[in-house]
């Protein structure tokens, strides 16, 4: 094996807070409610970097501008779609009344606002349709499900996260028949239509998963400007720096990753199972994982989008979230089991023999700790050309034997306890 470092361009922001603070300014949100006034934002649930910091930002913005802010969590069936579960999560990512100096109000009641003109009637988180107004805090970045000029970002939490249990439920049926991002895009739009979003701060982030761009969307060009900001952060993705792979291990996965537990644009697969099936990205013919992270609390979505995985996974279930979850998005096949065995030794030499090659030395093999993690890689040494020929990557170690200790299972990447 080789350990290699990916080099991705750093575009890191210096000062979070200060550019959160000059981006309200600028975009003027507090101009639309009288001081005094009460406002709900919207924070969801991935893993998003400095989320905290950012979070605690926009509440300074609206405290300094003579408003009443509180943090609610715009989130669909996360947290075991239970307003305890989803104050937990995030508590997980320290957003806290302690920390952000204002309530946290979670809880599931929502009200409707109407059908959109396919007949899909929107709602809203009833805590923050009783406020004066919204403002919502999200990611913009590709989809794990699905591709479009609109994915995941302001317009999904608009319907999945602010739609609350209720709302996630009802809009997958519809989105199973006509598509996830029709539906985002409609229910956004009548969202936008009720008159209570006040804007929108989107959050980019760089392949090296730092805070790349902190951008205020105002209501007026939402739509537009989402869709501007995807294509852009679509450009700095990062992948396993390969163009096919026999076998791609995973050392983990979950909820803290992805909303799939991994990744499906750079794991290469869909949440139904589909192979190999987004264009561009590399073609991996099987996919091992590991384990779950420790931040999943015992979510195992994503796990059936695997060919197999060391039975370690299994009494780390917690079946209740994994299921509500699953169910709720329409997609049961993420959460199948798939064929297992005790020991990563034994995963691998079973395995080998099915990507159609005789000499197992020939067999390609690629390992990366999770689908954020793509600087450092482990790759087999008969990838040694490829690797060589992109000015992007250094070999940093190797060749070296595959880490597996004497229990027959791996150590971490470069060397150490896996666990």
């Amino acid at each position: 094996m080789l350990r290699i470092r990916q080099h991705f361009p750093d575009r890191a922001v210096k000062d979070i807070p200060a550019t959160v603070a000059a981006e309200l300014r600028r975009a003027d949100f507090a101009s639309k409610l009288k001081p005094g006034s009460r406002v709900a934002i919207g924070v969801g649930s991935r893993g998003i970097a400095n989320i905290a910091m950012i979070a605690r930002a926009v509440v300074d913005y609206w405290k300094a501008a003579g408003m009443n802010p509180f943090i609610f969590p715009a989130m669909g069936s996360h947290g075991a779609a239970s307003p305890e579960g989803q104050a937990m999560v995030l508590g997980k990512y320290k957003i806290t009344e302690e920390t952000m100096g204002c309530p946290i109000v979670s809880q599931l009641e929502v009200v409707s606002l109407g059908e959109t003109p396919e007949g899909i009637t929107a709602y809203l988180d009833k805590a923050a349709f009783e406020s004066d107004g919204v403002m919502l805090i999200g990611r913009v970045k590709w989809h794990t499900d699905f591709e479009g000029p609109i994915e995941s970002g302001l317009y999904k939490m608009m319907a999945i996260g602010l739609g609350k249990f209720a709302g996630a439920q009802y809009y997958h049926t519809f989105a199973y028949n006509i598509g996830l991002g029709a539906m985002i895009r409609a229910v956004g739009r009548k969202v936008l239509g009720s008159g209570k979003i006040l804007g929108g701060l989107a959050i980019l982030e760089d392949a090296n998963h730092t805070t790349a761009q902190l951008t205020a969307v105002p209501v007026e060009t939402m739509e537009a400007q989402e869709e501007e900001l995807l294509r852009l952060v679509k450009s700095w993705q990062g992948h396993v720096p390969v163009k096919e792979l026999d076998i791609l291990i995973l050392d983990e996965i979950g909820k803290d990753i992805s909303g799939a537990g991994m990744d499906t644009k750079v794991a290469n697969r869909g949440v139904l199972g589909e192979y190999n099936l987004w264009k561009g990205a590399p073609k991996f013919h099987r996919i091992f994982i590991r384990d779950l992270t420790k931040n999943t609390y015992g979510s195992a979505v994503g796990m059936g989008m695997a060919d197999v995985i060391n039975s370690r996974i299994l009494p780390q279930i917690d079946w209740a979230p994994t299921q509500i979850n699953s169910l709720t998005a329409s997609s049961p096949q993420a959460i199948r089991i798939p064929v297992y065995f005790d020991t990563d030794r034994e995963c691998l030499e079973r395995f080998m023999p099915t990507v159609g090659k005789h000499d197992l030395s020939k067999v390609t093999i690629g390992r990366i700790r999770n689908t954020l993690c793509l600087t450092e890689v482990e790759l087999s040494e008969n990838m040694r050309a490829e690797i060589e020929a992109n000015p992007n990557l250094t070999i940093v170690e190797g060749p070296y034997d595959f880490p597996i200790d004497a229990s027959g299972n791996m150590t971490t990447l470069g060397g150490g306890d896996g666990h």
